[in-house]
Protein backbone atom coordinates (compact mmCIF):
# COMPACT_ATOMS: atom_id res chain seq x y z
CA UNK A 1 0.00 0.00 0.00
CA UNK A 2 1.39 3.38 -1.03
CA UNK A 3 1.99 5.66 1.88
CA UNK A 4 3.34 9.14 2.53
CA UNK A 5 5.18 9.66 5.80
CA UNK A 6 7.40 12.14 7.57
CA UNK A 7 4.93 14.85 8.41
CA UNK A 8 4.86 16.67 11.71
CA UNK A 9 4.71 19.98 13.51
CA UNK A 10 7.46 22.49 12.77
CA UNK A 11 8.01 26.21 13.09
CA UNK A 12 8.26 28.70 10.28
CA UNK A 13 11.58 28.42 8.48
CA UNK A 14 12.26 24.85 9.52
CA UNK A 15 12.51 21.78 7.27
CA UNK A 16 10.87 18.39 6.86
CA UNK A 17 11.48 15.49 4.51
CA UNK A 18 8.50 13.48 3.37
CA UNK A 19 8.79 9.95 2.04
CA UNK A 20 6.58 8.06 -0.38
CA UNK A 21 6.93 4.29 -0.42
CA UNK A 22 5.07 1.01 -0.78
CA UNK A 23 6.56 -1.84 1.25
CA UNK A 24 7.75 -4.64 -1.01
CA UNK A 25 7.20 -2.63 -4.19
CA UNK A 26 9.76 -0.77 -6.25
CA UNK A 27 8.68 2.56 -7.63
CA UNK A 28 11.25 2.58 -10.41
CA UNK A 29 8.81 2.19 -13.27
CA UNK A 30 6.45 4.89 -12.06
CA UNK A 31 6.33 8.63 -12.09
CA UNK A 32 5.42 10.11 -8.73
CA UNK A 33 3.47 13.21 -7.93
CA UNK A 34 3.04 15.07 -4.67
CA UNK A 35 -0.15 16.92 -3.81
CA UNK A 36 -1.44 18.64 -0.73
CA UNK A 37 -4.80 19.63 0.67
CA UNK A 38 -5.19 22.37 3.22
CA UNK A 39 -8.31 22.51 5.42
CA UNK A 40 -11.30 23.62 3.41
CA UNK A 41 -9.34 23.83 0.17
CA UNK A 42 -9.02 21.75 -2.98
CA UNK A 43 -6.12 19.44 -3.74
CA UNK A 44 -3.06 21.34 -4.93
CA UNK A 45 -0.38 19.80 -7.12
CA UNK A 46 3.08 20.71 -5.87
CA UNK A 47 5.67 18.52 -7.59
CA UNK A 48 6.33 15.44 -9.72
CA UNK A 49 9.25 13.36 -10.88
CA UNK A 50 9.65 11.09 -13.89
CA UNK A 51 10.27 7.37 -13.58
CA UNK A 52 13.94 7.91 -14.48
CA UNK A 53 14.32 10.70 -11.97
CA UNK A 54 15.72 13.03 -14.62
CA UNK A 55 12.63 15.16 -14.98
CA UNK A 56 11.11 17.19 -12.17
CA UNK A 57 8.45 19.89 -12.00
CA UNK A 58 7.39 22.22 -9.21
CA UNK A 59 4.48 24.50 -8.49
CA UNK A 60 5.42 28.15 -8.23
CA UNK A 61 4.33 28.14 -4.60
CA UNK A 62 7.13 25.73 -3.63
CA UNK A 63 9.77 26.28 -6.31
CA UNK A 64 13.15 26.96 -4.76
CA UNK A 65 12.08 25.61 -1.37
CA UNK A 66 11.03 22.01 -2.09
CA UNK A 67 13.06 19.31 -3.82
CA UNK A 68 11.72 15.99 -5.10
CA UNK A 69 14.08 13.05 -5.55
CA UNK A 70 14.24 9.26 -5.80
CA UNK A 71 16.54 6.91 -3.94
CA UNK A 72 18.93 4.66 -5.85
CA UNK A 73 17.09 1.55 -4.74
CA UNK A 74 13.94 2.90 -6.36
CA UNK A 75 11.88 2.17 -3.30
CA UNK A 76 11.24 5.67 -2.04
CA UNK A 77 10.54 9.10 -3.42
CA UNK A 78 11.34 12.04 -1.17
CA UNK A 79 10.05 15.57 -0.88
CA UNK A 80 12.54 17.76 0.93
CA UNK A 81 10.76 20.83 2.23
CA UNK A 82 12.84 23.78 3.38
CA UNK A 83 11.93 27.25 4.58
CA UNK A 84 8.47 26.09 5.53
CA UNK A 85 5.71 28.65 5.89
CA UNK A 86 2.35 28.52 7.70
CA UNK A 87 0.64 28.36 4.30
CA UNK A 88 2.38 25.03 3.68
CA UNK A 89 0.19 23.49 6.37
CA UNK A 90 -1.76 20.66 4.74
CA UNK A 91 -2.14 16.94 4.37
CA UNK A 92 0.44 15.79 1.80
CA UNK A 93 -0.24 12.90 -0.56
CA UNK A 94 1.87 11.03 -3.09
CA UNK A 95 0.59 9.28 -6.18
CA UNK A 96 1.95 6.87 -8.83
CA UNK A 97 1.43 7.14 -12.55
CA UNK A 98 2.96 6.19 -15.89
CA UNK A 99 4.40 9.64 -16.49
CA UNK A 100 4.85 12.83 -14.54
CA UNK A 101 1.92 15.18 -14.69
CA UNK A 102 0.13 17.95 -12.86
CA UNK A 103 -3.31 16.52 -13.64
CA UNK A 104 -4.35 14.23 -10.75
CA UNK A 105 -6.34 12.11 -13.22
CA UNK A 106 -3.02 10.93 -14.68
CA UNK A 107 -2.18 9.05 -11.49
CA UNK A 108 -3.43 5.54 -10.84
CA UNK A 109 -2.55 4.96 -7.20
CA UNK A 110 -2.78 7.30 -4.26
CA UNK A 111 -1.24 6.89 -0.86
CA UNK A 112 -2.50 7.80 2.55
CA UNK A 113 -1.51 11.32 3.41
CA UNK A 114 0.73 12.74 6.08
CA UNK A 115 -0.06 15.93 7.97
CA UNK A 116 2.37 18.83 7.93
CA UNK A 117 1.69 21.69 10.31
CA UNK A 118 3.80 24.82 10.24
CA UNK A 119 3.35 27.18 13.16
CA UNK A 120 4.04 30.90 12.92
Amino acid sequence: QLQASGGGLVQTGESLRLSCSAPGITLGSSAVGWYRQAPGQAHEWISCISSSGSGTLYANSVKGRFTISRDDAETTVYLQMNSLKPEDTAVYYCALGSKRAQDPNMYDYWGQGTLVTVSS
